[in-house]
């Protein structure tokens, strides 16, 4: 068996239940292939006060002399003591600092892959800092075409266009956009989940997928040309489909991955479904990856009540699709 690969952990906002989480690294298995990429004195002060001390060592520890409560740390210093639940928008240069330092790690080769914890958006751009959010803040750094898929047990959902306020979706679905993203769906599950042939279902993006364009033109304009024209190619496609029905059980039991036009169209059905369990992947970026499928939490860090669920998932998942990309 070959060994297994260092997956870095970025925790996120340091007032929010990233730093919690570290906690519950002491129950994966995985534990000691795992880098924090993070302030060792804040995961250190952190769990103790949650009754589970994670003692830091450092990131060049040799897996097998990890102790059990230890956890590798790649040191980022926080710019000021963080207080569970408060945000302070001189701290937000330590959140990107660790993202940075992390996909570097990524392209090197040092890390198989990412993971990572939940950050604020908000305070970050309070800080002045220019920040829609963890996918577009690593494709500037490592280049790539990234495409946001949430997968939990039973179900992938892509999207076409991720961060964007709703009067803006239509005009970023372009032909070659969404033919763009297309081909990343196809090529990264092939290469990545090692589906053979993926079976992509494309959501419209009207009631109705249009109703033969009578409520939009975009499924007989944009959409359906680039359908046909991979078709032709030979992808396994099926759309545009209705949103309102893509989601049964007879439509998803032919299919890998459904694409949703924009994040609320498709992702509210991903996370009814799968809550907790849940994981944000990357697809179009030279690196692996993956992500909690929750925000940062500000009530509930400190208290002990953080769900790791999500977390082992996205742990979990980073493995794999490191395990599969190495073949």
């Amino acid at each position: 068996m070959p060994p297994v690969a260092s997956i870095a952990f970025t925790p996120g906002e340091p007032a929010g239940i990233g730093p919690d989480l570290c906690a519950h690294l002491l129950d994966h298995p995985l534990r000691p292939h795992l880098v924090a990429i993070a302030d060792p004195e804040l995961i250190r002060e952190r769990t103790r006060a949650l009754g589970r001390a994670v003692e830091p060592v450092a990131a060049d520890t040799p897996a097998t002399a990890v102790p059990a409560n230890g956890l590798r740390v790649e040191a980022v210093a926080l710019a000021v003591a963080s207080t569970p639940g408060k945000l302070d928008t001189r701290n937000s240069g330590y959140v990107l600092d660790a993202l940075r330092l992390a996909a570097a790690g990524c392209q090197t080769g040092r890390y198989a892959a990412l993971v990572t914890g939940p950050v604020h958006k908000g305070i970050i751009n309070e800080a002045g800092i220019a920040f829609s959010g963890h996918t577009e803040f690593l494709a500037e750094r490592v280049g790539g075409h990234p495409v946001m898929m949430l997968a939990c047990p039973g179900l992938r959902v892509a999207l076409a266009t991720t961060h964007l306020s709703l009067h803006a979706v239509a005009a970023a679905i372009t032909p070659t956009t969404l033919e763009t993203v297309i081909r990343i769906l196809d090529r990264d599950l092939r290469q990545r989940f090692g589906i053979a042939r993926p079976r992509i279902v494309v959501c419209g993006l009207n009631p109705h997928a249009g109703e033969g364009g009578h409520l939009g033109r975009e499924e007989v304009e944009v959409i359906g040309p680039v359908l046909q024209r991979l078709t032709a190619e030979g992808m396994v496609l099926q759309g545009p489909v209705p949103a309102d029905t893509v989601f049964t059980p007879p439509c998803l039991a032919r299919t890998d991955v459904v694409l949703a036009m924009y994040h609320d169209q498709g992702l509210p059905v991903l996370k009814h479904l799968g809550f907790g369990r849940s994981v944000n992947i990357t697809l179009g970026l030279p690196i692996i990856r993956t992500s909690v499928d929750h925000g940062t939490a500000l009530d509930l860090a400190g208290s002990g009540n953080a769900d790791s669920g999500s977390l082992f998932a996205a742990i979990d998942t980073a493995f794999e699709l490191a395990r599969v990309s190495a073949r």
